[in-house]
């Protein structure tokens, strides 16, 4: 069926390519901007427009003005966003990056950048020996936005990335001569490539090839030399104008060939560009030629279309149309989307088509619409499809309405639809009209939105600083605002004067904010201090509250107070110990102690990192506290460390005194003691006597038979009277004095009993020496110590007198002696009946 609607600026080249012009906007240049001298520079993806007198024409000049260039910048509607006067050097060309900023090439090889409201933003060379360019070409690389110039010398250089800027000849084996009429570059497969048109020959020359290709063009016409030279925007096809108007169309690497074309025009073309859907397929794809009035598009096929124009003409090609700019309107060339084709084309027959009439129908409360309906009762989830489809590829809001409505409509009669395209394509609509409305002019096609992400939207919304549009698209497309709000920040620092203003709106706009995690201060504040604004950036940071962003900043800016407060609330030692050691670098010793005394966490931390790295520090520190325990502590810990306890010993006293730990202070004293009897008993055995404890001395003495000395050193320093005996008892064993040791047992009443001689003799394996004791032995203990010196006769009476069953029949499993056996026998006999 056909519908005539919205197909008045259709025109086909080929069967089934159908190509439409669409007006965006019309203009509102100044009264001084005139396209027929000028030289147009636009971004892709709707971006900012570049204008500048062209320096070869000859321009009356008004009184007064300037021989310099002025580039203007304006956005797609005509409006000025901002002026460069140039007054650096010669300029050669302009382009943008892929971040909207507008690159600047010179004669001397200086690359300039400048942001959309011509704020200087960087500059750098091509190379120290590139010092007279020609011509230049700003493309699109693999790694980024890319620079390649040529010299007045006929040699390339190349610049893949702006951002990293490392230039390379092209080939050191390339040789061009004046006849080169035109090059361009084309990048593939991650390699950057160029191709250089001189008389009737392209030459396609690798980056670092040492070879070449030099290929004629096979055309129908004659020719003798190539005018221009275009690569289209995915770098898939190109297209070549000869000097006699034949127009030839073809692959990236000029081995296939589309068509040709002859123009029929002997006039010099202003430009040569691609108008491509995005398929990598020649099919549908067309070139435009741009002559000074007059547009000639042509398709892979061979067929042409004319337009003319009133005005001069600059295209600008995009990666699924190409804008046309003109003195008083803003259009579109593309080729028409299948969809689309599929609805409004001329004698179509598809589901799509009789579900939009359907529609329309119903609308008319016509019973046709039924019957439409009927046509496309299996095929209706595709023409859904299809008018959801078309409706994004529309920049009429009215159009767009109509078949977002016939998608509705035919949803209805689905049982379980699928609305995640549907509900998708509605948000995606209502934020393109918002981007297009003139009051934005970004007027960019579903699928350049598609490529380019709705965050890179907001961040080039944020760039031209609509921020309050920039929060509300993030909103209804449930996107992070974090971004939006830092730039806005950063925006209100930069330009407002009031600290104390811009601090107040900053919190009350990020309080306000209603996101899900608090916004962080941290990146405003170091933006606040790059510009030299540190008070402000101190006030940003106390309303931080992530502490681990908080405490490194503060002390960037010189608050060591302030962050080591943010540090201790923290809790996080790492943090308190950056804050400390930063303060005590950039602060007064004396201030740093009086500071840090103030809180009570930090200064046990900083005493804890003194004792491992400045014991003088922390003598210091326990000093002006009147820490006299922690004084005593700190010297006895070094005295023993050093081995200098006899010289600190009166000191740590002292301390210990004055901090009321007197018991402390008596083993320091008696420490003292203890050291000047180890020094007179080294000097008089010359032995080693130092460090020993008192316990270790006397029996050393004992060893040696110093037996009066031992006993001064037990009277001096209260020795008990059990340990003195043990010692002695020990020593004697040791030593296998027993005749020492059976004199002190005979001597007086041992103050430990006689179990330990009994012990020591059976430890050095003299039983005959323990019998001696055993019966001196307690008669609790007496049995037991019989058993361990295998005395079974003596323990078997023993025993039997203290009707000890249990160890009758103990000694009876281990005594191998048959008359001993039944004795024993006999007694557990005897006590047995007794019970």
């Amino acid at each position: 069926m056909s519908l005539l609607c919205n197909t008045g600026d259709w025109f086909t080249l080929g069967q089934g390519n159908a190509f439409r012009k669409i007006e965006l906007y019309t203009m509102e240049w100044p009264g001084s901007i005139n396209l027929e001298h000028m030289r147009v520079y636009a971004a892709p993806y709707g971006g900012p427009i570049a204008v500048v007198k062209d320096p070869k024409l000859f321009v009356k000049l008004d009184g007064g003005a300037s021989t310099r260039p002025i580039i203007r910048i304006f956005n797609c509607v005509g409006k000025l966003l901002s002026s460069i006067n140039w007054d650096c050097g010669n300029l050669v060309t302009l382009g943008w990056s892929d971040a909207e900023e507008l690159i600047g090439v010179q004669d001397d090889g200086t690359i300039f950048l400048h942001d959309m409201f011509g704020n200087f933003v960087h500059k750098f060379s091509v190379g120290k020996d590139v010092t007279d360019v020609a011509d230049a070409r700003i493309f699109t690389s693999a790694s980024g936005t890319g620079v390649a110039v040529m010299t007045s010398g006929f040699k390339i250089y190349i610049l893949n990335n702006i951002k990293d800027p490392k230039s390379r000849p092209l080939s050191e084996l390339l040789n061009l001569t004046s006849s080169l009429t035109c090059w361009e570059m084309v990048c593939k497969d991650r390699t950057t490539s160029c191709l250089l048109a001189s008389g009737n020959e392209i030459t396609l020359v690798r980056h670092g090839d040492n070879a070449f290709t030099n290929t004629t063009p096979a055309m129908r016409h004659d020719y003798q030399s190539i005018s221009l030279l275009a690569v289209s925007f995915d770098h898939e096809h190109v297209a070549l104008l000869t000097n006699t108007g034949c127009l030839w169309m073809g692959s990236w690497d000029l081995k296939r060939k589309y068509c040709e074309f002859a123009t029929g025009r002997q006039e010099q073309a202003n430009q040569l560009v691609w108008c491509i859907d995005g398929s990598t397929g020649p099919d549908g794809q067309a070139v435009i030629v741009c002559y000074a009035h007059l547009l000639l598009v042509v398709g892979a096929s061979g067929e042409s279309s004319v337009y003319t124009y009133d005005t001069p003409v600059a295209l600008i090609p995009e990666m699924d149309c190409v804008r046309v700019l003109t003195n008083y309107c803003h259009e579109l060339v593309q080729r028409v989307p299948p969809s689309t084709s599929k609805i409004f084309g001329i004698n179509i027959s598809e589901p799509a088509s009789f579900l939009f009439e359907a529609h329309r129908k119903f609308r008319d409360r016509s019973h046709q619409s039924d019957e439409y309906l009927c046509l496309i009762q299996h095929r209706l989830p595709a023409a859904v499809a299809d008018c959801v489809q078309a409706a994004g590829h529309e920049f009429d809001p009215s159009t767009q309405k109509c078949l977002i409505q016939a998608a509705y409509f035919g949803k209805s009669f689905l049982t379980g639809y699928d609305c995640a395209d549907y509900i998708t394509m509605c948000r995606t609509l209502k934020v393109l009209n918002v981007l297009r409305d003139r009051n934005v002019g970004i007027p960019i096609t579903i699928q350049q939105f598609n490529h380019l992400q709705p965050v890179v939207i907001l961040d080039r919304l944020v760039f031209r600083k609509y921020y309050g549009l920039a929060i509300h698209i993030a909103k209804y497309l449930k996107l992070q605002e974090t971004r939006i709000l830092e730039h806005w920040a950063f925006q209100k620092i930069t330009h407002d004067k009031n600290d104390d203003e811009v601090a107040r709106k900053i919190a009350a706009k990020f309080s306000s904010a209603g996101l899900r995690e608090p916004m962080s201060y941290a990146n405003v504040a170091d933006k606040a201090q790059q510009i030299g604004k540190t008070k402000l950036a101190i006030t940003l940071l106390e309303m931080e509250t992530k502490k681990k962003l908080q405490v490194p900043l503060l002390l960037k800016l010189g608050a060591c107070e302030k962050a080591l407060i943010a540090a201790t609330q923290s809790g996080d030692i790492d943090l308190i110990y950056m804050a400390i050691l930063e303060m005590k670098n950039t602060t007064a010793l004396a201030k740093f102690h009086m500071t840090i005394r103030r809180y009570p966490l930090a200064q046990n931390l900083y005493k804890k990192y003194c004792q491992l790295n400045s014991l003088s520090t922390l003598k210091d520190i326990h000093s002006q506290e009147d820490d006299f325990l922690s004084q005593a502590e700190l010297a006895l810990r070094e005295a023993l460390q050093l081995g200098n306890l006899d010289a600190s010993i009166p000191d740590i006293s002292g301390n210990y005194r004055k901090a009321g730990k007197p018991v402390e202070a008596d083993l320091a004293d008696e420490t003292k003691k203890l050291i000047r009897h180890q020094k007179l008993l080294q000097d008089k055995y010359q032995k080693d006597f130092f460090g020993l404890a008192l316990h270790a001395m006397v029996r050393k003495l004992l060893q040696l038979g110093d037996q009066r000395y031992a006993e001064k050193l037990k009277s001096e320093f209260r020795m008990s009277d059990r340990r003195f005996w043990w010692l002695r008892v020990q020593t004697y064993a040791d030593n296998y004095q027993w005749e020492e040791l059976e004199k002190l047992g005979r001597a007086k009443k041992s103050a430990i009993g006689y179990e330990p001689f009994v012990e020591v003799c059976l430890a050095k394996q003299n039983v005959t020496e323990a019998k001696k004791y055993l019966p001196r032995c307690g008669e609790e203990t007496k049995l037991k110590w019989y058993l361990r010196a295998g005395c079974y006769a003596d323990a078997a009476t023993i025993a039997f007198m203290q009707k000890d069953i249990d160890s009758l029949l103990k000694i009876h499993d281990h005594c191998n002696d048959s008359a001993l056996m039944a004795k024993v026998e006999n007694m557990i006999g005897q006590l047995s009946s007794k019970k």
